[in-house]
């Protein structure tokens, strides 16, 4: 008689991780490809769901998302509360998302003062020309926020952008149930 066969081990379900970008460079994400063949190992213990990595563009129950960018107009808000609310953890991604970043260079701006020279007042404009009026176009914010002031963030990954091996040693931390922690070496802004 022979003995039975032990069920499959059951392997450990893989985390979802989104992610999304709003107003800054798309750096971080860059970054974030830089892990390079270690994707193939972070596949293994991840799922991606909402990203340009899978341009899937609506987000579903996630894990983690890692967020860069910071809020510049009333479209950024609204994704922004959509991400946060699907995701069990949201982290905070470069310089942009954590403080405004280079968009929050204009936040010493009076914002209609801008439009009006750009749209209106410029030299070599066209006669008659006006401020974009297009219902698809979002309205933008007179400041440029960091997503901390509208959301709840559970983590900050500093760096302009962060380095691949920041992201790398920070997401293993999290799949591993500890908090992140990045030792010396892993931040810098570029």
């Amino acid at each position: 008689m022979t003995s039975p066969v032990p069920p499959p081990a059951h392997e450990p379900r893989k985390l979802k991780v989104g992610t999304v970008s709003l107003a800054g460079c798309f750096g971080c994400h860059m970054s974030f490809l830089d892990i390079d063949e270690r994707l193939f190992e972070l596949i293994e213990h991840i799922e991606f769901d909402r990203s340009p990595l899978t341009d899937i563009k609506t987000v579903g129950p996630c894990d983690i998302g890692l967020i860069e960018g910071g809020l510049c107009n009333a479209e950024n808000v609204v994704v922004l509360r959509e991400f946060r609310a699907h995701c069990k953890t949201l982290v905070a991604v470069g310089a942009c998302a954590i403080n405004g970043g280079l968009p929050a260079q204009r936040n010493h701006l009076d914002l209609a003062v801008v439009l009006t020279e750009v749209y209106r007042s410029r030299k070599g404009l066209s006669a008659g020309s006006a401020f974009p009026n297009d219902p698809e176009l979002p309205l933008p914010l007179n400041k440029v926020h960091p997503i901390h002031e509208v959301v709840h963030v559970d983590y900050f990954l500093p760096g302009c952008p962060p380095s691949a091996d920041a992201f790398w040693q920070f997401l293993n931390d999290l799949m591993a149930g500890r908090t992140p922690h990045l030792g010396h070496g892993l931040i810098h802004y570029d």
